[in-house]
């Protein structure tokens, strides 16, 4: 399965543990790199979550965000802030005379206030579970929109890569008629120069061009090549790294092609396969 390495990924639940989102997002990057952002009461789970990621995710830079709000089950005790509340009963005062009809001020309306209920650390050992449970879920969705970008990539390439065979293949072809056009050329300048060229003496001049302007053994790589291509797509996991190489090489063949160059066919095709060769490493950038 080809994957993408760019993907999010958001899920939220509320539930006897408490309220919880997680948040994932993920971008290319040459190795696996996990960035957490987790409540101070709960950094106990770190290592559990770098676990859960990297077991599902081989290589991306990964943020993970986790959003999280106690429920009643989980606080162990509660507390009162009696400084705030002498404080909120201060200001009241201060005001009361400047209300033309002052009223009371509750109980619960107090403890409503932001800040005056310090609630109590809620346990790791009992959150753990459906905390990693949602975070597992998260990661489905990520990992599933990895593989449907991936998909789309690996149809790119594939495209790509075809199309660098057919401009191979028609080079291929050529090579006889080029060959026998250099020849022409050759013998026809011979008989400009008035010199008389012996049949030896010319077969051998040609086959020292030929072996100088011969591209068959990069022609050859560059379809080996493309096979290769075919074979990692078709193959699973993590296949980024082996599809990179493979377009550094391509790249080489393409560039040795161009300097070979010996007729307008061959420099033209070195173009086009290096153009298509790039917008293939563009996309691989990006494949896990």
């Amino acid at each position: 399965m080809i994957a993408s390495m760019t993907a999010f990924g958001r899920t939220e639940e509320t539930g006897d543990f408490g309220h919880a989102i997680w948040e994932i997002r993920s971008v290319n990057h040459r190795y696996l790199e996990i960035s957490l952002r987790l409540p101070d009461d709960l950094r106990l789970l770190e290592t559990a979550v770098r676990e859960h990621v990297s077991g599902r995710i081989s290589r991306g830079k990964i943020d993970c965000l986790l959003r999280y709000e106690p429920g009643e089950s989980t606080v162990s005790q509660i507390s009162v802030n009696t400084a705030l509340v002498k404080a909120i009963l201060e200001a009241a005062d201060t005001i009361w005379p400047d209300i033309p009809e002052p009223g009371s001020i509750s109980a619960l309306e107090i403890l409503r206030w932001p800040g005056v209920i310090n609630r109590g650390s809620p346990d790791p050992d009992v959150i753990a579970g459906p905390l990693l449970d949602l975070l597992d879920r998260t990661l489905d969705a990520v990992v599933e929109s990895r593989r449907r970008e991936g998909e789309k990539m690996k149809a790119f390439i594939l495209e790509r890569c075809e199309a660098a065979a057919g401009i191979v293949s028609a080079v291929k072809q050529r090579l006889p008629e080029i060959m026998a056009a250099m020849r022409e050329k050759l013998d026809a300048r011979a008989r400009e120069l008035s010199i008389e060229l012996e049949p030896e003496r010319l077969a051998q001049e040609v086959l020292l061009l030929s072996q100088k302007y011969d591209v068959s053994e990069e022609l050859d790589r560059l379809g080996a090549h493309f096979t290769e291509v075919k074979r990692v797509l078709a193959g699973t996991g993590a296949v980024g790294r082996r599809l990179d190489f493979l377009m550094q090489e391509m790249n080489r063949e393409a560039n040795t092609l161009g300097s070979k160059a010996s007729h307008y066919d061959f420099s033209n095709a070195s173009v086009e396969l290096k153009v298509l060769i790039e917008q293939m490493r563009e996309q691989i950038q990006n494949i896990e």
